[in-house]
């Protein structure tokens, strides 16, 4: 039977009494507040510069044509996260400071060190090679990897892993995109506005081809770079503290190097560009793409194979594992949900699907001495909320496996009974004999 220490007492203050209350800017409204309004300024100031050098006309068609890819690109990043789904805010914030805060920062940094640059080399064409291919990678490539270094320092439950990375990192680098195709867009329509060019022969029409067309994933593919470098650090011990700074590093400067190497392509000559874009972004691409896509089958592996201790110890069915290390099956519960109980239902079915996905993640770290002081509380969370939910969400997870697959027994490590499992809790020996054991978990 399964038991749990008392819950951790709260540390005293220094007059033995109860904890005093956080600094004013200590609290998370005030926290929010600022960080909304940080970047609800730099929204209207980017926002006030495109439309400066594009004009009104030139910023709507941008932003017309700008949107295309984004609903794609997002799409397949949240496909991605599937697994263990992220909180919508996380993403939002991500794209937003894409969006705003890093774009307002290239671009003003960007003008300025250009600009210096040709004042005192007094040569504006070599100034603006330097600024395209040296400059830039390094000034966007850090401002977009600020969004995944503030996810990972203050949303550390949330970011676990490379996949969470890469879907920050993505998502950052889509809003960046966005906004500098407005501009890039905008400026070449006022182009074709000067010299009367129309359709395919146009600036505008080579600009979204080359951007929109041909290259949408440019941007989230350099700064996935920094996104892997700290998903590798998410998963490294804490006390690790070498490796977790010097990995998102080495992303950062991956990220920047392929950045640099891809705007100076125009350089090598008239079919650089071209020759580059084959036999160097394609292939990268498909890299990464093919990474990101193993990486999601491995977290399901790790829910197959982490949730069965938790089946012996009666908190989980024997099916669940399977259901839960399955896509297909966890979609047909939370439909079986939906249909027979409405859509409440099903959202308590997706909750109870990314908790205890969340919590084969949290045994995986904690087995291979990588979890955080926090283990026996976070687990106890995670319990409950599965228990909180087990109505609604069994009888979906019943018919998922019957569906999904044959019936069959489930298998796990042969746990002695009494010792306390590693970063777990103590189980009973044996294997269960029913579809869920008749006991209460929190029964003493």
């Amino acid at each position: 039977m399964t038991t749990f220490p008392p819950y951790p007492t709260h540390p005293a203050g220094p007059d033995g009494g109860a904890l005093h209350h956080p600094r004013w800017w200590q609290r998370r409204w005030v926290r929010y507040g600022a960080l909304i309004t940080l970047l609800a300024l730099s929204g209207l100031v980017i926002l006030a510069l495109v439309r400066e050098q594009t004009g009104t006309e030139g910023f709507l068609v941008g932003i017309c044509l700008a949107v295309l890819p984004v609903p794609l690109l997002i799409a397949a990043f949240r496909w991605l996260d599937r697994v263990e789904p992220g909180p919508w805010r996380n993403l939002l914030f991500a794209f937003a400071w894409g969006a705003c805060a890093a774009a307002l920062i290239a671009i003003v940094a960007n003008s300025f060190a250009t600009r210096w640059i040709a004042t005192t080399t007094a040569d504006p064409s070599g100034a603006d090679t330097l600024g395209a291919t040296v400059i830039a990678p390094i000034v966007e490539e850090s401002s977009k990897a600020a969004a995944v270094l503030l996810v990972f320092l203050f949303r550390r439950r949330d970011f676990t892993g490379i996949v969470d990375g890469v879907v920050i990192a993505g998502v950052t680098a889509t809003g960046f995109a966005f906004t500098e195709n407005i501009l890039y867009l905008g400026t070449a329509f006022g182009t074709d506005q000067m010299t009367g060019d129309r359709g395919i022969a146009s600036v505008t029409a080579a600009t979204f081809f080359v951007r929109v067309v041909m290259s949408p994933f440019a941007h989230p593919l350099f700064t996935v770079l920094t996104g892997i470098g700290f998903g590798i650090a998410a998963l490294s011990a804490e006390r690790q503290h070498v490796r977790r700074v010097l990995v998102p590093l080495g992303g950062l400067l991956l990220a920047m190097s392929m950045h640099a190497f891809w705007n100076g392509s125009s350089t090598f000559g008239p079919y650089g560009f071209f020759a580059v874009y084959a036999a160097f972004m394609v292939p990268a691409f498909g890299l990464l793409t093919w990474l990101a896509i193993w990486t999601r089958q491995r977290e399901l592996r790790t829910v197959r194979e982490e949730l069965p201790v938790y089946v012996f110890a009666g908190w989980l069915g024997p099916a669940e594992p399977f259901v839960l290390g399955s896509m297909r099956a966890r979609q047909m519960a939370r439909d079986y949900a939906g249909h027979h109980l409405g859509k409440q239902a099903a959202r308590a079915v997706g909750q109870y699907e990314a908790d205890a996905t969340a919590l084969a993640f949290l045994r995986h770290r904690g087995r291979r001495g990588r979890a955080g002081a926090d283990y026996v509380v976070r687990e106890r969370e995670l319990l409950a909320e599965l228990w909180k939910r087990r109505q609604v969400a069994r009888p979906a997870m019943e018919y998922a496996a019957r569906m999904s697959a044959p019936p069959r027994p489930v298998y796990g490590p042969q746990i002695p009974y009494g010792p306390q499992v590693p970063y777990g809790m103590p189980v009973q020996y044996g294997y269960p004999a029913a579809p869920y054991p008749a006991y209460n978990p929190y029964r003493p």
